[in-house]
């Protein structure tokens, strides 16, 4: 299905001080936890001088009035969808009353009418089953998405136009963004202000929030499955080990000393525990400490590259580039200076 045709009402004035807005689609049926996770992440983002970083907003597909939940409750939404037409981001939690969008794949003319507000070029977002609401209207068709692992197999039979990943938390394919199952809307959303604001505002609105800023691995280590042998050793400290040496060159081996296990088990239980190789969690260990000092410090690149462990500034270079899709030039400029990345579309887990 072709997306709807969208108008294009004059914009919000986009002055000095204007800020992002975010509009968040409550459908009926939502469920109360996803329908905050905008607000919370959002809501609680700051520049350096205190100042809201976003606008968040709730509509509904009707006119305002009640919400209904799969709680006992219902929610007052005070904006119809008219409300769509001013946002920079739209942002579609899920719903357990979908109804013809999950079970045949097609909008409701409700549906269908609201998102014709959405102006060309709004950033799209969906959380959780959400996507089913994307993929219905089109926007997904030959991307990449993701849902909730339960959902996975029927999404993609659903619409096998979309490039299923069930393996990851989100996947970031530049301007439509798609979260697994329940709190990896909170990965997403702080995914989303660390890439408009850098790594310092979405750490701050982490710890406010009382979540890790990065979780390791993907939502396959949430996937039911048979229950294994209980087994003496983790990787816990092997990481505590690693993260305290991030400057240092770290050995596959030396990781596997430190829980006192072979290479091939203690690379097992990695993926096990952690969702990723050992290299791949390092990598990603490095290239979050380059962020935090290409924002945050005057080094210079080369100083960084080697306290991030790449060695040499070509290293960081390439590593920069293929996980953010800026050199670290070009990053510091960007976020020593308030502005936002370009960064290019990836994936991640």
């Amino acid at each position: 299905m072709t997306p709807p045709v969208r108008p294009e009402p004059p914009r919000r004035p986009a002055g000095p001080g204007a800020r992002h807005r975010v509009v968040v689609l409550a459908l009926d049926g939502l469920l109360p936890f996803e329908l905050g996770i905008p607000q919370r992440i959002f809501g609680k983002a700051r520049g350096a001088d205190g100042r809201r970083l976003y606008d968040i907003v709730t509509c509904s597909v009707r006119p305002p009035g009640p919400v209904e939940t799969d709680a006992d409750f219902a929610v007052l939404v005070a904006n119809g969808p008219e409300a769509l037409a001013t946002a920079d981001t739209v942002v579609v939690p899920a719903s357990h009353e979908l109804g013809p969008v999950y079970e045949d794949g097609v909008l409701t003319p409700e549906l269908a009418a609201a998102l014709a507000h959405i102006r060309p070029g709004t950033r799209l977002v969906s959380i959780c089953t959400g996507g089913y609401i994307l993929a219905a209207a089109g926007f997904l068709d030959g991307r990449p998405a993701t849902t909730h692992w339960y959902h996975a197999e029927h999404f993609q039979r659903l619409f096998p136009q979309v490039r299923v990943d069930a393996d990851v938390l989100f996947v970031d394919d530049g301007d439509i963004l798609t979260s697994a199952g329940v709190a990896a809307g909170i990965d997403l959303c702080l995914h989303l202000v660390r890439r408009d604001h850098g790594t310092a505002v979405a750490n701050d609105v982490a710890r406010r929030t009382v979540v890790p800023p990065h979780r390791d691995g993907g939502q396959a280590q949430y996937i039911q499955r048979p229950v294994p042998q209980p087994q003496s050793a983790g990787t816990t400290a092997a990481r505590a080990w690693a993260l305290a040496r991030l400057h240092e060159p770290i050995q596959l081996r030396d990781m596997a000393r430190q829980e006192s296990l072979s290479v091939r088990t203690f690379t097992r239980r990695f993926r096990e525990e952690v969702g990723v190789s050992p290299g791949q969690w390092l990598t990603r260990q490095r290239v979050e400490r380059a962020r935090h000092l290409l924002e945050s410090t005057d080094l210079s690149i080369d100083q960084i590259a080697h306290d991030a462990g790449f060695g040499t500034a070509q290293s960081m270079r390439q590593h920069l580039q293929g996980a953010l899709g800026v050199t670290p030039t070009a990053y510091r400029r960007t976020f020593r200076s308030g502005g936002t990345a370009s960064a290019s579309p990836h994936r991640q887990p």
